[in-house]
């Protein structure tokens, strides 16, 4: 694949625009490149010749569509929050909440996801407008699973004023944590004990507004 015979197109901030046609598919192939390349080296040696190359794409495409390596990652980024599959509903909060906990640890355990995750928070610590994105990703996840505890308050498992977002985010940051530190395994009983904690601390009233 080589760059388009009809002359350079103008830049365009990454997840501005929603191709389609070749240029979805140009997306597709550098995103995914990127995706192996991030899992593979890590963000320190991301480079966008490399993913040109991977993606079997003309650099000069790569170069004029993201830019920089850290505007690769923001579209990264946004096009993982719109890939994210949907949430489970069980009609029960401490199993909604189990079974979003063990979406979070499938994806952070698996050895490709955690490195790419890992590479991703790397960027976003030196770069504001991956940062951003990365805010934006997990803002979609939150936002995917609060109607869960805003359900769960209209049954009266949980107090009025319950806030639904740090709920989730309660039941996804034990995980996380043990992705970054290493400070034990990421297994099933990590999911249940961060979902139990969770569960819990939302009854006793601790994420009341």
């Amino acid at each position: 694949m080589t760059d388009d015979a009809h002359g350079p197109e103008a830049p365009a901030e990454p997840g501005t625009v929603r191709p389609g046609g070749r240029t979805a598919r140009v997306r597709a192939a550098v995103l995914g490149a990127a995706r192996d390349a991030l899992t593979e080296r890590g963000f320190a040696h991301l480079d966008l010749a490399d993913v040109a190359r991977r993606a079997g794409v003309g650099k000069t495409t790569v170069y004029r569509r993201w830019g920089t390596v850290t505007g690769l990652v923001a579209d990264l980024l946004l096009d993982m929050a719109e890939q994210a599959p949907p949430r489970v509903t069980t009609g029960s909060l401490a199993d909604d909440l189990r079974a979003n906990a063990h979406r979070v640890r499938r994806g952070l355990a698996d050895p490709r996801p955690g490195a790419l995750f890992r590479g991703i928070i790397a960027a976003a610590a030196c770069d504001e407008r991956t940062a951003e994105a990365l805010r934006h990703f997990y803002a979609v996840r939150v936002d995917e699973w609060a109607p869960c505890v805003e359900e769960a308050v209209e049954r009266g498992e949980l107090p009025k004023g319950t806030d639904a977002r740090e709920v989730i985010r309660a039941v996804a940051a034990p995980l996380h944590h043990r992705l970054l530190t290493g400070d034990g395994p990421l297994d099933e009983d990590c999911a249940d004990r961060a979902a139990e904690a969770a569960t819990e601390a939302a009854r006793a009233g601790v994420y009341v507004r």
